[in-house]
């Protein structure tokens, strides 16, 4: 095995530089970058078996689990050496990769059978963690998906207000008591948003309980319970007819087996004159499976569409779409944040689970930061509407509601306050 995880990586690693240090001691250089080379050391035969057989599920195991240690560098940087050199060489440099993509494509059908009852399985695995892990890496708003850096240079703070405005612009709420459904609502942020700066009655719905016991609690604390209601339900029973509709970081998890029903729910709720915004995780390069380590560890079920999955079920729906944006790069400093602030309070979240945990959440973070940077990631934004004329002619008005909204914000509420509870701060 080891002789075939050699000349794979011989193949694969052209720029850049990696050293293996093998359970025997022996060391093995690849790349043409000897002196700043990033060192890995495989400490038993078990992680070379893994990684041959299947290296984007072992990858991450044999990190979790001790196999596959970074020496004198980051994890960060030995991901970054393996993912940007597997995009310059492509699948075709590590054949069983490919190969496992071309069966995961035969079967992500039935992967993504997400019922109501294994949807609500899938989002407990996730979202109904320790809620003091959220806190300890997010932003005070608890925005657990793509902020938007209009510069690149915005605190994370300000980056996930600009984002909320971004999306409440879109959805043109250009006069008061309008009703909204949040598909997805997280903690209540974007829905505690648009009932408290745009005026907007809002149904925020969850399949998390934890998720759900918060919102309730902010909207209680913030004074909105009388604008803004929490509940515990399913996309598809939703009965109510909405003005707008919202969903954000939702949609990775619906499954393409239920594109049609989803589209088809909004397409139902949302009125005659009625606009939708739909955020989600995407790809740009067509149609692909979900890696199986994110698939089997972090989010069961999920998938990240690619922008002609989704039109095809939209167009059948009878939806018009009046607006595609993609953000490019936005996840990756997005989730650099998120990074650097779980690596600061490494150890008071450690507590709270254990040293496995805190090293698959760090696997997580790193490699979507880098599939983001290196690979087909992206973000698309979706606005939908019944008819034609639900929103203007140009697009002058998102750009015009957000740099006013923005610009009301107090200073205060856009610095970047995080402080590490942790002292030591982790590379």
């Amino acid at each position: 095995m080891r002789q075939i995880l050699d000349r794979l990586l011989k193949r694969m690693i052209r720029k850049g530089g990696l050293v293996v240090i093998w359970p025997n001691g022996e060391k093995t250089s690849y790349g043409p970058d000897k002196d700043g080379a990033y060192t890995i050391k495989l400490t038993d035969d078990r992680a070379i078996r893994a990684i041959v057989l299947n290296p984007g599920l072992a990858v991450g195991e044999m990190y979790m689990d001790g196999l596959l240690v970074p020496v004198d560098c980051s994890l960060y940087q030995v991901m970054e050496v393996l993912l940007a050199n597997l995009q310059t060489a492509g699948m075709g440099a590590v054949p069983i990769m490919n190969a496992r993509m071309v069966l995961g494509t035969i079967f992500r059908r039935f992967k993504q059978l997400n019922n109501a009852v294994r949807s609500r399985r899938n989002v407990a695995h996730h979202y109904d963690l320790n809620g003091r892990l959220y806190s300890l890496f997010l932003d005070r708003d608890r925005q657990y998906s793509c902020a938007y850096f209009a510069r690149g240079d915005e605190t994370l703070e300000e980056a996930q207000l600009a984002k909320k405005h971004h999306i409440a612009a879109k959805l043109k709420l250009d006069r008061p008591d309008l009703s909204v459904l949040d598909i997805g609502c997280g903690w209540g942020g974007m829905a505690l948003t648009l009932a408290r700066d745009y005026g907007a009655k809002v149904t925020g719905i969850t399949l998390s309980t934890e998720q759900l016991a918060e919102a309730r609690a902010r909207a209680e604390a913030e004074g909105l319970s009388d604008r803004v209601k929490f509940e515990l339900l399913d996309y598809r029973a939703v009965q109510e007819r909405f003005d707008r509709i919202v969903s954000v970081g939702m949609f990775e998890h619906v499954g393409i087996n239920h594109y049609a029903t989803y589209f088809g729910m909004v397409k139902r709720t949302l009125k005659d004159d009625g606009v939708a915004l739909i955020h989600t995780i995407g790809r740009s390069d067509g149609p692909g499976t979900t890696n199986g380590w994110i698939e089997k560890y972090i989010f069961p079920g999920g998938y990240s569409p690619a922008l002609s999955e989704m039109m095809l079920p939209i167009e059948r729906s009878g939806l018009i779409a009046t607006d595609v944006e993609v953000l490019r790069l936005h996840y990756a400093e997005t989730l650099r944040h998120w990074r650097r602030r779980f690596a600061a309070n490494r150890d008071a979240i450690q507590t709270l689970y254990d040293e496995r945990f805190c090293r698959m959440f760090e696997f997580y973070l790193i490699g979507s930061e880098l599939a983001f940077r290196y690979q087909e990631h992206v973000n698309f934004q979706v606005q939908l509407a019944r008819v034609q004329t639900a929103v203007p002619m140009a697009r002058d008005y998102i750009t015009e509601t957000e740099q006013r909204m923005m610009s009301a914000v107090p200073a205060a509420a856009k610095a970047d306050t995080f402080v590490p509870v942790a002292e030591k701060v982790h590379a």
